[in-house]
């Protein structure tokens, strides 16, 4: 197996912390031949534990080695566009870090990037890939609860944070930050396009003035309803997620388990319909015909970062085999539509400081 040869662009919490290990968790596909940063001290770190891998402290010079096939662009947000065209334009091919931009017109720019190298434009959406959100979408397509109406997911915390994440004027904030995630996970659960969206923003313990916590409801054409929530404002937590169907619902607290309570499909069900005739004196209201129960408690795979670190064997797959990558600009263009709609159209209310 010829290995990809590597450069990340970009060595802090994404690139040094996140890709570097994860690309070395398969050395017979890939390997880190350089790195580049404008920070000496993240140049200095990278020198330490890998002495091998070049260096550089401009992106310009970076993107020109020839030994570079993939660059990974893991710099700040406001610049994951720019470095992305430069190492398309140099001929590398792209793994760009989420999100792909700060708004959806600078986003368009990698479509036009994309249509003067097609095939070489990757977008690493890798939470896509995560055990539980798997196995829910499987009990989903099988109908076992009925028609889903209505979802709502959680990722709740509390923490005063207060790097350039938290800065407007750096693309902080939890829409920029978890949110594509998660709005990737709302799309897919959605399965067609958006019809409505409600969003609300506000500023609530972190110490910059960008919002940290989110509230989204998408509405698919489908009549579908995606309910997210994204905070570092919470204290006590939701469960991550509640599928509700019209058979049954799915709750899971904490991603390991996942309890389903549902109609059993082999019990009678009603065949009569209401009537504007007086209730019985004793009785109930359901015409005597009550919903037989299954109850669930299913275990689901632990998310170790395995699951995640697929990407990068997808990515192999599409840059050495031509296999299709399963996460495609399309869908990470319409991912940035949707947040960039909730983010100009949506003032962050600071209730911090009330």
């Amino acid at each position: 197996m010829e290995k990809i040869k590597v450069g990340v662009l970009g060595l802090g919490r994404a690139g040094y912390r996140m890709h570097f290990p994860e690309l070395e968790k398969f050395p017979e596909l890939f390997e880190i031949v350089a790195g580049c940063d404008n920070d000496p001290e993240r140049r200095a770190n990278v020198a330490e534990s890998h002495p091998k891998v070049k260096l550089y402290d401009n992106a310009a010079d970076f993107v020109k080695d020839p030994d570079v096939e993939l660059v990974t662009v893991a710099t700040r947000t406001p610049l994951h566009v720019e470095h992305s065209v430069l190492a398309l334009d140099a001929g590398k091919y792209v793994f760009n870090e989420k999100p792909i931009a700060v708004d959806y017109e600078s986003a368009l720019k990698l479509r036009e990037a994309d249509k003067r190298h097609p095939g070489k434009l990757f977008i690493r959406h890798n939470r896509r890939f995560e055990p539980a959100f798997e196995h829910i979408m499987s009990i989903i397509h099988s109908g076992k609860l009925g028609f889903v109406y209505e979802i709502k997911l959680r990722r709740n915390s509390y923490d005063w944070r207060a790097d350039w994440q938290t800065l407007q004027n750096c693309g902080g904030g939890q829409l920029l930050n978890w949110g594509p995630h998660i709005v990737d996970h709302a799309m897919r659960f959605l399965e067609g396009p958006v019809k409505d969206v409600w969003s609300d923003l506000k500023l609530v313990a972190a110490r910059g003035d960008a919002e940290d916590h989110v509230r989204i409801i998408l509405r698919g054409e489908n009549d579908r309803v995606v309910d997210l929530e994204i905070s570092g404002g919470c204290s006590l937590h939701e469960p991550v997620y509640v599928v509700n169907g019209t058979l049954g619902t799915l709750i899971s607290d904490n991603e390991l388990r996942l309890h389903l309570k549902y109609i059993n499909p082999a019990a009678p069900k009603p065949t009569f319909q209401a009537t504007g005739a007086n209730p019985p004196v004793r009785g109930g209201f359901g015409g005597g015909v009550k919903p037989e129960w299954i109850e669930d408690d299913i275990q689901t795979a632990p998310a170790t970062g395995d699951d995640t670190w697929k990407c990068w064997k997808y990515l192999y797959e599409s840059i050495r085999n031509g296999a299709k990558f399963p996460v495609t600009l399309d869908e990470a263009l319409e991912n940035m539509r949707v947040i960039d709609m909730v983010k100009k159209g949506t003032p962050v209310v600071n209730v911090r400081d009330r």
